[in-house]
């Protein structure tokens, strides 16, 4: 398939720049693969469609305040993204002119950084570098980072009248390490979280850090030929127990958020059964994945899918439409234009059931 294939028209003035004024506050559209389906409602409204039994899995991750704002020691200002702590360092995303080995960065806290080598073959402007961080990455990040929001929300998070450090970030993170927010769980409250459990509902937790392997775009015209970068998943015993049980009952695998999909099914795959047909077995994981979602996928786990729209032209499109049928996404992308959703991390949900 082309990457044309995945592309639609969106109005700017949809893209949101802001949560909505109370978490949860957001619509939610209902796609119904089997009668092909859309209805309107409200996020709150997703508790009438939980069944007894179903399992709600969640991605744990914890959003790091990765950016940072320092300068080249020649004077120059640069913005760093960092993505993983190394050794003797971190790899991050640098925007900046005449980035290249060797350049010498000063950060927040007149911190010295030295830049490596690219990680990634130049493909998605991932560097390695060099410093010491006497605290740890994570907790300079905490003192001087900034939440990490997208390119398309056109404003500082310090600008936000609600803290972005809340608000871009679900109420159940646990795990730090990811760069960008699972923005499905963004719309999850403790209140609503006990009406589904009191509807017969149950939820479970996976963990993947969000890094470039979810945020890169596409930049190849054939997607079969795009490569994800891998990201680390981790899917506890009591998880992959859970999840095991509710195939085995015939209740539904609700999977909140296309990086706790591309978790479940990486490790469902590795679980397989020899014959590589079945459902697929989960097991207690720790791994990274570069699984890349496409049409034809066969989703061993996964029932249903609470997710956000995405971006034209993405992974992210890519893979609900995997899920959804192509034709019935864009369909839905349509109406949500009509009906002006509004768009991306901050924007609303969609339950594909």
């Amino acid at each position: 398939m082309i990457l044309s294939d995945f592309d639609y028209d969106l109005p700017e003035d949809l893209i949101a720049q802001h949560p909505p004024v109370t978490r949860g506050g957001s619509r939610l559209m209902v796609l119904r693969r089997e009668r092909q389906t859309i209805e309107h409602c409200a996020f709150e409204s997703l508790v009438r469609f939980i069944r007894p039994g179903d399992l709600l899995v969640v991605n744990d991750s914890k959003v790091v305040p990765a950016r940072v704002e320092g300068r080249k020691e020649t004077g120059g200002k640069v913005s760093i993204l960092f993505l993983d702590e190394m050794p003797d360092g971190a790899t991050c995303l640098i925007s900046g002119r005449s980035i290249r080995p060797g350049t010498v960065l000063i950060l927040p806290g007149d911190i010295p950084a030295r830049v490596g080598d690219r990680v990634d073959n130049g493909q998605g402007g991932v560097w390695l570098i060099s410093a010491r961080f006497p605290e740890g990455l994570f907790d300079y990040l905490d003192t001087w980072g900034r939440p990490p929001l997208p390119p398309y929300i056109k404003r500082k998070s310090d600008d936000d009248p609600g803290p972005d450090r809340d608000r871009y970030q679900t109420i159940y993170a646990r795990d730090p390490g990811s760069a960008a927010a699972p923005t499905a769980g963004l719309h999850l409250t403790e209140q609503m979280m006990r009406r589904i459990e009191a509807a017969g509902g149950r939820f479970a937790a996976v963990t993947l850090h969000v890094g470039i392997g979810t945020f890169l775009p596409i930049r190849t015209e054939q997607i079969e030929r795009h490569r994800m970068h891998a990201e680390r998943y981790r899917i506890p015993p009591q998880t992959a127990r859970a999840v095991n049980d509710a195939r085995q009952s015939g209740a539904r695998v609700i999977a909140v958020g296309t990086t706790t999909v591309r978790a479940l099914e990486g490790a469902a795959a590795g679980g397989a059964d020899h014959t590589g047909e079945g459902p697929g077995v989960l097991e207690p994981r720790q791994d990274t994945t570069s699984l890349f979602i496409t049409p034809g996928f066969r989703f061993r786990v996964t029932d249903a899918l609470v997710t956000n729209f995405h971006l034209p032209r993405s992974t992210l499109l890519v893979l609900v439409s995997a899920f959804a049928g192509r034709q019935f996404i864009l369909d839905a992308y349509r109406e949500a234009v009509k009906e002006r959703y509004r768009f991306f991390s901050y924007g609303d949900a969609m339950l594909i059931v």
